[in-house]
């Protein structure tokens, strides 16, 4: 385990929270069969988090980052102890870093218009049993 500080292969920047998963968990030598049973969860769980379909729940975040040996945040943000890259210079070309940059703009305003529509569909289900009462 490292110290990380935020740059680099696993940064927020480059990674997601399930590369950073899917490193730490190969970096321990586990499959997703063992960390799942470890966990508590099914393998399709876990896959899911991986994939970034999915964003495990604080507990077993807690769980798996003991179990990986890194910390919360490094899972959260690449920040703080955890594991290496692969070896070697990461050089991007332009394009790439650009298409990255899009990239991470675009699911911050995914999550933003998430969160929004969580918001109108509550009030629309208030407004909906005001009508039916």
């Amino acid at each position: 385990m490292s110290e990380s500080t935020g740059t680099g292969w696993f940064s927020d920047s480059q990674a997601t929270l399930g590369d950073r998963i899917a490193g730490a968990r190969e970096a321990a030598g586990l499959t997703r069969d063992d960390l799942a049973r470890r966990l508590g969860v099914r393998r399709s769980t876990l896959q899911a988090w991986e994939d970034d379909r999915m964003d495990p729940r604080a507990n077993r975040l807690q769980m798996m980052a003991g179990l990986l040996n890194v910390s919360i945040r490094w899972l959260l943000t690449g920040e703080g102890p955890g594991v290496e890259g692969p070896a070697g210079p990461q050089r991007l070309r332009p394009g790439a870093r650009a298409a990255l940059a899009e990239v991470a703009r675009l699911r911050q305003a995914a999550l933003v218009l998430a969160q929004d529509l969580g918001h109108l569909e509550k009030r629309l289900r208030a407004e909906l049993r005001e009508e039916t009462e």
